[in-house]
């Protein structure tokens, strides 16, 4: 049949088609004769707008397109993980092979390997009643990640056909179900998914879980639930990145997905050659047995940045529906952001604040409303913590993006940029972060590891905020008006910022600490404090305290300590108690 559906305008990413009555809306289409992708997102009686995610140059009015009957979706099954995806989940590993360094427009290449032979075991029988969500069959995806072939969350019925256990391709059938109205639909090892949508689940459950980072300021001070959402914000230079690197390193999420959205393209190949290089703490394999990476660099089309947020989340929800904790890292969501206000303006719609569309909060909402633990129809519980960068022109938090990424996280990590100078790392300044995560996380953090982990998280919130009050009366008139009562505030407040806050990611032990030793340094801090308020009231002195070299001990503590020795926090203490007998007598 001859496609009388042909372009009538061009502007950048915005093509127009006259006079179609066959497009649905968020269909997705190809476009010219190199087959671009492309999504339709406006439909009027006379006018159909397509937003195109490959670069435009060299289409032409009169270029033929043709829908495909589907919305923008995404292939599902084994071979996501340790590959590398652009916005649009085109393997970028397979297109290098094909067509070089560059992606040529309209690469027409399987999202994933459909020639790779997987080893797959049946979990169901002939016979057997399956639903949406159900396993009937696994693989080993990675040596460390068993992948879960799940029933489409749409399907209901019986097992008619099952093949042997045995090698297959992802697109070989390998059972056959018959439906409540006698269709047979074959099951394979894969299955499509349109990234708007989000996966059903069968319930969702509370945040009542830490997702543990191994980084002392936010497991202790700011903590994040699995399935929560947080931001991180901050102006160029202040850590962002490299925040979301040790994140994603660390966390003790099962499977990483990064999104590189709009990133410098150096950075990007900084994250695969560290990932690559790295070895997962928990299984002493490479970190890409269990690592996604969504490459989109800012030299790539402006419109596939759009996608790839949505391409990422139906990754993470795929995962989270076999019963793994997923986290995501998007960096960042202001690049996205400027896509969308990019493709608006190209669309004449209305600006809101700053030339953003008035949409944008809404799209945010969408975004992070999508993380969550949930009971899932696998059987068993899964989640997807969702840990979005923002990055304001000139460090400024009340922009747009920021304000309303604020509006629809419970954790909000404000980098410093005068931190990051200082060389204080991770910048995240603890008087404007906050999270909302205490109620529902304290009880786990109690059953844990005691009533007093919570006590002491608040002590020392509570001498870092005396501090910061304190601080802007030494900057009127000096430190030396002090007394000395709080002069030992300012001075355990900086043995707080400089040995508990600051941490060392290059350094073996201090990469990731357990929230074990956190609690004893934090118990160490807080006891030299409180043993040297009760000399301090007996009118002795502070400075004769500051010269036993104790603050500057507490301070190297998280080097000279190693995470598999926690028992010498107990010579500490004893240190601390017989140097300070002295002045008791």
């Amino acid at each position: 049949m001859e496609n009388n559906n042909v372009i009538y305008g061009i502007n950048g990413p915005v093509v127009t088609v006259k006079q179609a009555d066959c497009f649905e809306m968020m269909e997705m289409v190809h476009v010219g004769k190199q087959k671009l992708v492309g999504e339709v997102i406006g439909i009027t009686d006379d006018l159909t707008t397509i937003q195109v995610y490959e670069e435009t140059t060299g289409l032409k009015p009169g270029d033929p397109v043709t829908g495909t009957g589907a919305p923008m979706n995404v292939l599902l099954g084994p071979g996501i993980i340790d590959n590398i995806f652009d916005g649009i989940e085109r393997p970028l590993k397979a297109i290098e092979e094909q067509a070089g360094a560059f992606i040529n427009r309209g690469a027409a290449v399987s999202s994933l390997d459909d020639q790779r032979l997987w080893n797959v075991t049946l979990k169901v029988k002939v016979g057997d009643k399956v639903c949406g969500g159900q396993i009937y069959a696994t693989l080993p995806e990675t040596p460390i990640i068993e992948h879960r072939l799940m029933v489409h969350p749409d399907l209901c019925g019986e097992i008619v056909k099952v093949m042997p256990d045995g090698e297959y391709r992802i697109f070989d059938t390998v059972a056959v179900l018959r439906d409540d109205e006698g269709s047979e639909h074959n099951l394979t090892l894969c299955q499509q998914w349109p990234i708007r949508t989000a996966r059903p689940v069968k319930e969702r459950l509370a945040p009542t879980v830490p997702l543990i980072t191994g980084q002392r300021v936010i497991d202790t001070l700011f903590p994040i639930a699995k399935g929560g959402t947080a931001a991180i914000p901050g102006g160029f230079g202040t850590g962002k990145t490299m925040t979301q690197h040790q994140l994603a390193k660390w966390c003790d999420a099962d499977i990483i997905i990064y999104v590189g959205c709009g990133e410098r393209g150096n950075e990007m190949s900084q994250v695969l050659e560290e990932f690559s290089e790295l070895i997962d703490p928990k299984s002493q394999r490479p970190m890409t047995d269990r690592t996604v990476l969504i490459a989109n660099t800012s030299n790539m089309p402006v419109a596939a940045r759009e996608a790839s947020i949505y391409t990422g989340i139906t990754l993470g929800e795929y995962y989270r529906d076999m019963g793994y904790h997923v986290a995501m890292m998007a960096d960042s969501t202001s690049r996205w952001a400027e896509a969308l206000r990019e493709i608006s303006g190209r669309l004449e719609e209305m600006p809101a604040e700053e030339g953003f569309p008035a949409y944008l909060p809404s799209r945010l909402a969408e975004f992070y409303e999508r993380g969550g633990r949930a009971d899932v129809l696998s059987g068993g519980e899964g989640s997807v913590t969702l840990i979005g960068a923002v990055s304001p022109q000139g460090s400024d938090f009340s922009e747009p993006v920021t304000q309303n990424t604020k509006r629809f996280t419970r954790c909000f990590w404000a980098l410093d940029k005068s931190l990051a100078y200082s060389r204080h790392y991770p910048a995240i300044n603890w008087m404007d972060s906050y999270s909302e995560y205490f109620n529902d996380l304290d009880p786990w953090f109690r059953q844990n590891l005691g009533d007093d982990f919570v006590e002491y998280r608040n002590r020392i919130s509570a001498l870092l905020q005396e501090e910061s009050s304190l601080m802007e009366i030494v900057k009127l008139i000096g430190a030396d008006v002090l007394p000395d009562d709080q002069k030992l505030v300012i001075e355990t407040a900086k043995a707080i910022r400089v040995g508990f806050l600051q941490q060392n990611a290059f350094h073996a032990d201090d990469t990731f600490v357990p929230l074990e030793k956190q609690k004893a340094m934090m118990k160490t801090i807080l006891h030299l404090h409180t043993k040297a308020k009760e000399i301090v009231a007996k009118e002795i002195p502070l400075s004769k305290i500051i010269n036993l070299g104790l603050f500057d001990k507490l301070n190297k503590m998280k080097y000279d300590i190693p995470n598999s020795k926690l028992e010498m926090f107990d010579e500490y203490i004893k240190e601390i108690d017989e140097k300070l007998a002295a002045f008791s007598k």
